[in-house]
């Protein structure tokens, strides 16, 4: 694939607080990318910058071959979809979606032709005559959606555009988002706070926290190999805990030794490990293995949160793991129970 974007070293600043610094990334032609983190982390600010709508303290923002930095969003190739859907509420569906293509002073039929593409790709076909009060939340969404899509742009900017919605709906339109993208290939970057939307959405996510970009890489890459405490922790639930080097494969934690499969390199490291990867075992004697109290279970459905309790050299230490309930065995443990479990050495991640 070729670089559609590239960012490179922007800066912003707002008087004495810095929203951003030096974040550096590039898209691809025809991905799409979901820009994540906690709330004031810079992600809006960041896509703001790259439409133009904010103006960076430094840095350099290249579309296509074309350096974009200092350009007005007019000139920009991009569409826009906000979180507040902002339709324009005296307009009907179709005047809404077409009303990009009336300004660039489109002929009627290429205008109408656009305009029936566009709704039957968002289902919208019987609803082209309403006005936004008379939608749903979602179906006001996917307007703006379309609206943003009509003119054709090689950018889509996407600013937190489901948060409004509620859970049932959200699960429904990321999906067809997402195959929306695919279809029209057009390069998109999504603004995000919602893990479990960046993880299902996104071919790449950009990980920022505190106005800095933590870690880029696949869904995959930063739930399974996260590269810090925060991106640990922040990607789906996980443990932390703290651990003293007794050589390049092995540590010492929980008041046991146990074997990584990544070299320890420092004296005292992170280890992060996810709830899945705690393995209840019947064997005490098992590589890594170690016993816990549980004092608390979440009955969620198909599996279990529980909370167990390890006691070490007079300090007692929380892990959250999952507790299926597929066998008898499993399913019969209750509270204060007493346990082994295991945790593999691929499972023990080191962080920073």
């Amino acid at each position: 694939m070729s670089e559609y974007l590239k960012v490179t070293n922007i800066s912003k600043s707002f008087g004495k607080f810095q929203a951003l610094k030096e974040a550096s990334f590039s898209v691809n032609e025809g991905e799409l990318v979901c820009i994540l983190g906690p709330s004031g982390c810079g992600k809006t600010t960041l896509l703001r910058v790259i439409a133009g709508l904010e103006e960076q303290s430094s840095g350099q923002i290249i579309q296509k071959g074309v350096t974009i930095s200092d350009l007005p969003p007019d000139q920009r190739d991009f569409g826009i979809v906000f979180q507040s859907y902002a339709l324009f509420p005296n307009l009907t569906v179709k005047n809404n979606i077409t009303f990009g293509l009336q300004s660039r002073k489109q002929d009627v039929s290429t205008m109408e032709s656009r305009l029936n593409e566009l709704l039957s790709l968002i289902g919208l076909e019987s609803h082209k005559n309403k006005f936004p009060a008379q939608l749903s939340g979602g179906e006001q969404q996917r307007v703006a959606l379309a609206r943003a899509l009509a003119p054709s742009p090689g950018l889509l900017l996407l600013d937190e555009p489901l948060s409004a919605l509620d859970a049932k709906v959200r699960q429904f339109l990321r999906l067809e988002i997402k195959n929306l993208q695919k279809k029209l290939g057009v390069t998109t970057i999504m603004v995000t706070h919602d893990q479990e939307e960046a993880l299902s959405m996104a071919d790449r996510i950009i990980l920022m926290n505190k106005g800095v970009i933590e870690q880029i890489g696949t869904p995959y890459e930063l739930y399974s190999q996260p590269n810090t405490s925060f991106a640990a922790d922040f990607i789906g639930k996980t443990n932390l805990i703290q651990a003293s080097k007794i050589s390049d494969s092995k540590v010492s934690m929980l008041g046991k030794e146990f074997e990584c499969s990544v070299p320890v390199l420092q004296s005292q490291v992170t280890i992060a490990i996810r709830p899945e990867d705690i393995k209840i075992t019947q064997n005490p004697n098992d590589v890594n293995t170690v016993q816990g109290k549980i004092i608390e279970i979440e009955f969620l459905g198909s599996y279990s949160i529980g909370q167990v309790e390890v006691s070490f050299n007079n300090q007692k230490e929380k892990l959250i793991c999952h507790l299926p309930i597929d066998n008898n065995e499993v399913s019969n443990l209750t509270k204060d129970a007493q346990i082994y479990f295991s945790l593999s050495s691929n499972s023990l991640k080191i962080v920073t």
